[in-house]
């Protein structure tokens, strides 16, 4: 893997460039970067500092991002699905219509987050903080949620998603099968 700085994404980015596949950026810094159309497709981004990154259309699939600081950033229909988001804090992020299939979201603050139509089949969402989230049209297949905490989070079925007594829902919802 190729070590890369945030100053030569950007210069490569400016000069045309967009396939980042396979880079290591980890602790990269990139705060309110316009790289709509990047692909980071299986790269490091451990601790990379994304607040209000614009990374619209991204192709972030298998991507490693723990801890990653991703707040208010823009990931409207970002390819996700895989990544490593696990303790990431995606708080206030805008993922509607994003592929989260299969992401590991362990941990991640997501509270205030739009997950628009996101399609969350098989994430693991485990102790995660959804707390505020719209996941109205949200995709929930065979998605783990135990112990994340969906208070007044707007979503409308959970009856595909697997949630524990731990699991903190929103008034008015209650899940009968795994209770």
């Amino acid at each position: 893997m190729q070590r890369v700085s945030a100053k030569e994404i950007l210069s490569c980015y400016a000069e045309g460039q967009r396939d980042f596949s396979n880079i290591d950026a980890g602790e990269v810094f990139l705060f309110e970067a316009e790289l709509p159309n990047i692909n980071l497709q299986g790269s490091n981004l451990a601790t990379a500092h994304l607040p209000y990154a614009n990374l619209t259309y991204a192709n972030l699939q298998a991507a490693q991002l723990p801890a990653a600081e991703m707040s208010n950033i823009q990931l409207y229909q970002a390819d996700l699905a895989g990544a490593n988001l696990q303790k990431a804090n995606l708080s206030r992020a805008n993922l509607r219509h994003a592929n989260l299939q299969g992401a590991n979201l362990t941990g991640a603050d997501l509270s205030g987050a739009d997950l628009y139509n996101a399609d969350l089949s098989q994430a693991n969402l485990s102790s995660a903080n959804l707390s505020r989230t719209n996941l109205e049209k949200a995709k929930l297949q065979a998605a783990q949620l135990a112990g994340c905490n969906l208070y007044r989070a707007q979503l409308v079925d959970l009856e595909t998603a697997y949630i524990d007594r731990t699991t903190i829902l929103p008034d008015g919802h209650r899940d009968s099968h795994s209770l």
